[in-house]
């Protein structure tokens, strides 16, 4: 029987070719076919290339995470001691010399004092550079003078004395104009300024470099009513602090 039904499939298979098609394609949609191609695609390279991408995309992530978590602890650490600017005061200015040839060159001698103030209760400051000239009427009428670098502990004061001086210095043709004037009303106002570069300092931590500029005023009695001697400042003032 069994070899009866072989030999008519082989009559029809040879009469009917598409059947043999058919069966040809029904091999590749059995089961077997389909667990076999799996197991190819469990195995493949691509499957291992994925796994791989998603082991350094999580390494990336933690990476990320550490360096967040660092930078959240410096801003807090920052704004609970964000330090205050310093304070600068013009405690006296004493002209001893102020005056302008008919070539427009002047002479200049202004002895002053300044009083700096760490107003901070954990920071403190380290002066690496400091340069103080004086200016009138916007034109700087001496030559910058140097300040020896120092170290400022929390809520500490010191005093800054410094001599500016410059000789034959050229100057505006309005400045002896200038003077006149202020000589009629009685009056001199003079500036006083100083930039440097200061770093904070936190435990043993130290910052980088900040540039700080400072701006003090100074009233002076001048004229005709002005006491003997040098010209001197009314009182002292405030001076403003930028960094």
């Amino acid at each position: 029987m069994i070899a009866v039904q072989q030999f008519l499939y082989i009559k029809v298979t040879k009469a009917l070719p598409f059947l043999s098609i058919l069966n040809y394609h029904h091999s590749f949609t059995s089961p077997i076919f389909y667990k076999t191609m799996s197991q190819i695609h469990a195995k493949s390279p691509q499957h291992c290339a994925k796994k791989k991408l998603i082991n350094i995309t999580n390494a990336h992530k933690k990476l990320f995470y550490t360096f967040s978590l660092i930078l959240l602890i410096i801003l807090i650490f920052w704004f609970i001691l964000h330090p205050t600017n310093p304070q600068f005061s013009l405690k006296q200015a004493d002209i001893y010399q102020l005056s302008a040839s008919q070539t427009h060159l002047l002479n200049s001698s202004i002895q002053l004092t300044l009083a700096s103030t760490n107003p901070n209760q954990r920071v403190g400051i380290y002066y690496d550079e400091i340069q103080v000239y004086a200016s009138y009427k916007s034109q700087q009428i001496t030559l910058h003078s140097s300040l020896p670098s120092f170290y400022q502990d929390c809520k500490d004061s010191n005093l800054l004395s410094s001599v500016l001086v410059a000789n034959a210095l050229p100057v505006a043709p309005s400045l002896n104009y200038d003077l006149g004037i202020d000589q009629m009303v009685g009056r001199l106002v003079l500036n006083v300024k100083a930039n440097g570069l200061l770093r904070w300092k936190v435990g043993t931590w130290v910052s980088g470099k900040y540039r700080f500029s400072v701006s003090c005023v100074a009233v002076l009695v001048f004229g005709p009513y002005a006491p003997a001697g040098p010209l001197r400042s009314m009182q002292g003032t405030q001076c403003s602090t930028t960094i």
